[in-house]
């Protein structure tokens, strides 16, 4: 499965403990990461510096769901019942 075009869900909803560059604590669940773009698109795509975590996370169709919506919904969801 591809992105949603437009999407950003993975990029807002679930926190980051790594640090990346701009955000040396990472990032809290459900604020922007600061390398979103405008039209939701990584600028760290593909480069070192992006979060090992953010490269091993796969679009999917259960994560995803069939809007944006429902890719929040689904990653609130994982984010509460993974917090320590």
């Amino acid at each position: 499965m591809e992105c949603r075009v437009g999407c950003g869900a993975c990029c807002i909803a679930p926190s980051i403990s790594s640090p990346m560059p701009g955000m040396p604590n990472g990032k809290p669940a459900g604020v922007r990461c600061l390398h979103l773009t405008q039209n939701n698109r990584c600028k760290l795509f593909g480069k070192p510096e992006r979060p090992a975590v953010c490269s091993l996370l796969s679009p999917s169709e259960e994560m995803c769901g069939h809007s944006a919506r429902e890719a929040f919904i689904w990653l609130a969801r994982v984010e509460r019942a993974t917090r320590p």
